[in-house]
């Protein structure tokens, strides 16, 4: 349930930034856009956001026409990673099999660039 309310939170921080923030408009305007979403292993918990320069739009779920998917192994590994993104937590997960990201990871580094911003 605190996995699933983060993420709804996720989105409406997004929109906010967009309306309210300059630099993060500026940022998503040089990415041209970005499609992702965040997930449980299990799929039981998942978000997509679909991000362009005219707007941000949310569902539950996990498309399949994504750019870039954040897998992580169960709800309680999603919120310890989420609630401090940093490079080296993402690592972490990663080695530990944890953390498993599928698309391209210049997305990700794109998406940690336009995350700071929120």
């Amino acid at each position: 349930m605190k996995l699933a309310l983060t993420l709804w939170l996720l989105g409406f921080l997004l929109k906010r930034s967009l309306r309210r923030k300059p630099r993060f408009r500026e940022q998503l305007e040089r990415m041209g856009g970005l499609d992702w979403g965040i997930a449980t292993e299990d799929l039981k918990i998942a978000r997509y956001y679909r991000m362009s320069p005219k707007g941000i739009t949310t569902g539950k779920g996990l498309p399949v026409d994504l750019d870039l998917e954040l897998r992580f192994h169960d709800a309680d590994t999603a919120l310890a990673v989420l609630k401090k993104p940093t490079q080296k937590a993402f690592l972490d997960g990663m080695m530990n099999d944890q953390v498993r990201v599928v698309g391209d990871s210049a997305d990700m580094n794109q998406l940690q660039k336009l995350l700071k911003h929120l």
